[in-house]
C-alpha cells in the first residue's frame, strides 16, 4: 500500500541494492541469485527488479500522479476493494464513483509512462478496464478458485451413488 510519493521513494530504496537503494546484499546469496550461482547478480539485479506499488485509498488516488512519477516505480496496482471502502462504498468496487476513480487512475498511471493494473474478477468489467488502458489485470483470486473447486468436488461426491452398496460390500471407494 502506497499513499504518497515519499512512501514510493522509500519503497524504491527498499527494493534496490546499493548504490540506488539500501537493500541488504545478503540476499545475493539467496534464492534470487540461485544461492550465489548467478554470475554478476549484484551488478545487474537493479535493472531487473520490478516494483509495483498499490494504490488503495483516496489519499493514494489523490497523489497518484506524483506516485507514478517516482523513478523506480515500474507500475501501479489499484486495489478496487480497499479503494471502495476508502471512498465509503464498502464491498462495492463496482459503484459508479469507484469505477470512475479507477478509470481516471488508469489514465493517470499511463500518462506517467507506467503500467496500470488492478484486480477485477468480473470478466466483462476486466475487459472494460483493459480497453481503458489497464496493462495487467488479476482476474482470479486463489482462495476463491480453491473454494469453488472444493465446493464442486464436494457436490460431485455427495451426488455419487457410493451409498447404494449393501452394507458389508465394498463400494469401490
Amino acid at each position: 500500500m502506497c499513499d504518497t510519493a515519499e512512501q514510493a521513494r522509500e519503497l524504491v530504496q527498499a527494493v534496490k541494492y546499493p548504490p540506488q537503494g539500501i537493500r541488504g546484499l545478503g540476499s545475493s546469496l539467496a534464492r534470487a541469485a540461485k544461492w550465489n550461482n548467478v554470475p554478476g547478480y549484484l551488478q545487474k539485479a537493479n535493472d531487473e527488479i520490478c516494483l509495483i506499488v498499490q494504490a488503495e485509498t483516496t489519499t493514494a488516488m489523490g497523489n497518484l500522479a506524483e506516485i507514478a512519477a517516482v523513478d523506480g516505480v515500474d507500475a501501479v496496482f489499484i486495489g478496487p476493494s480497499d479503494l471502495s471502502a476508502s471512498m465509503g462504498y464498502v464491498g462495492n468496487p463496482d459503484h459508479p464513483e469507484v469505477v470512475a476513480t479507477i478509470e481516471q487512475g488508469i489514465a493517470t498511471i499511463n500518462a506517467a509512462g507506467k503500467a496500470a493494473g488492478l484486480l477485477c474478477i468480473n470478466p466483462a468489467k476486466a475487459n472494460d478496464y483493459v480497453a481503458k488502458g489497464a496493462r495487467f489485470v488479476g482476474i482470479g483470486v486463489d482462495t476463491l478458485l480453491l473454494g469453488n473447486a472444493a465446493r464442486q468436488l464436494a457436490k460431485s461426491f455427495k451426488n455419487c451413488t457410493a451409498g447404494s452398496a449393501d452394507a458389508g460390500q465394498s463400494s469401490g471407494y
